[in-house]
């Protein structure tokens, strides 16, 4: 009896020695981690669509020029042809705000080319000046010269006013106020027709850009441009436009000068 009495005793100190074996080596291994939570992806942005019409911030040079109006006042119409001209048709409409379009045709492109153009407050008081003192409407005078040019082009200005309309159609006149509406028209296609081969030229044949500013000097200096005071802000940009080779930005800025000095 007491030799199984011992026995047992010895088990259970077996027993609790395991035990506290077993918890020893579970506290020294690592605690499993839980699993982390996955995050809920955020939606990627779509990029902005861009905007119709938009246009890049370039260092352009240019004006604005408004639409032709719709107004019911007077209308001005003048026409040149010369079949052998380099700009050998042209035709400048505007109303008595100034607004209009120029529309012209020359050899080097072989098309008819339609722009909008604005003539200056000064060109537009100089022309109802000579229109007024011509008595224009009312007036049946011929102003064709005794003697036919048609070699240097043929003109026609034409007035609308009130219901009522006149053209009238020379290529030389001895009569100065009609003289100077023939005059006053072709320096302001020249203005306009110049502008055009500017921008034209910038835009595809940068080389040629001091070429066009030296035609101007000439036109300037030979009184063939109408208002060079409204070009100002066209040639001020053009002098610091990079795309213009460096010669033809200090020849614009020479232009500029010389019409700032004028103008004081």
């Amino acid at each position: 009896m007491k030799f199984w009495f011992g026995i047992s005793i010895i088990l259970l100190l077996f027993a609790a020695v395991e035990i506290d074996a077993q918890a020893k080596r579970n506290s020294r291994q690592p605690a499993k981690a839980s699993p982390a939570a996955t995050p809920t992806p955020s939606p990627i942005p779509s990029p902005d669509k861009p905007k119709r019409n938009e246009r890049p911030n370039g260092n352009r040079a240019s004006i604005d020029v408004p639409q032709p109006s719709t107004s019911n006042g007077p209308k001005y119409s003048y026409e040149f042809t010369q079949p052998d001209f380099v700009v050998s048709h042209i035709v400048l409409e505007h109303d008595d705000a100034g607004k209009g379009t120029i529309a012209f045709k020359k050899s080097s492109l072989g098309e008819d080319l339609s722009e909008p153009v604005e003539v200056s407050s000064a060109t537009l008081e100089k022309l109802r000046a000579a229109f007024g003192a011509l008595n224009f409407l009312d007036s049946t005078e011929n102003y064709q010269f005794e003697k036919d040019f048609s070699n240097m082009g043929n003109t026609s200005i034409t007035l609308s006013k009130d219901g009522r309309e006149r053209t009238t159609k020379y290529n030389w006149t001895s009569n100065k106020d009609a003289k100077f509406l023939m005059d006053e028209y072709r320096r302001l296609a020249n203005q306009f027709v110049w502008m055009f081969d500017f921008n034209l030229a910038r835009e595809n044949q940068p080389l040629e850009a001091p070429k066009l500013i030296e035609s101007l000097q000439s036109l300037l200096n030979r009184n063939e441009i109408s208002d060079p005071q409204q070009m100002l802000p066209f040639l001020i940009a053009v002098s610091n436009d990079e795309r213009v080779p460096l010669i033809g930005r200090n020849r614009a800025d020479k232009i500029v000068k010389q019409i700032e000095k004028q103008k004081k």
